[in-house]
């Protein structure tokens, strides 16, 4: 079984890009569910979502505390939510950031990759300055490097749960996964 934490801030799409995650996956012929959890917060509150995939069906239902994969929609995240807490050993943690992967010292014995994708988001008028809409740009990302849902999935998975800018999104998604 494959086991996904995203990290992020409500607002910036986590919950919608494990959604469209799941639903890749599904398309790839695996079982699979996504499942968010937060309080009652605002808008820019740290919350978290769940995406798990498996070629059987899965029983499990509760919150990921043991991921394979961690995606950390925002950098200043890893900063002050202990975002690799459990990560299985050899895990890979995607952090949406500016500086380098060194400028990350968790001590659990995981990869980290960092790339800037606010700005293949802006470039692609997707969301904000203040607020990149970032999900599948990520999900591009996460793709390439854990070669474990295909690209053309999430091509197909994106309208159903984003129908607004629909060519900007999968644009982003195929920049950012060329550019992992």
């Amino acid at each position: 079984m494959i086991e996904i934490r995203f990290h992020g801030r409500g607002g910036q799409g986590a919950v919608i890009a494990s959604k469209i995650l799941a639903y890749a996956y599904f398309l790839d012929g695996k079982s699979s569910q996504a499942f968010p959890t937060f309080g009652a917060e605002r808008r820019g509150a740290p919350v978290a979502a769940f995406v798990r995939a498996d070629d059987k069906f899965i029983n499990v239902r509760s919150p990921i505390a043991n991921p394979d994969y961690v995606i950390v929609m925002a950098g200043k995240l890893a900063e002050t939510v202990d975002v690799t807490s459990g990560i299985k050993e050899n895990g890979l943690v995607i952090i949406n950031s500016d500086k380098p992967a060194s400028y990350y010292s968790f001590e659990e014995k995981c990869t980290i990759k960092t790339m800037n994708v606010n700005e293949i988001a802006l470039k692609h008028k997707l969301g904000s300055a203040i607020m990149p809409i970032i999900n599948l740009p990520i999900l591009g990302i996460f793709a390439k490097l854990s070669s474990s849902v295909s690209i053309e999935s999430l091509k197909k998975a994106a309208p159903k749960f984003v129908p607004v800018k629909v060519e900007e999104n999968i644009d982003a998604l195929v920049e950012a996964y060329d550019l992992a």
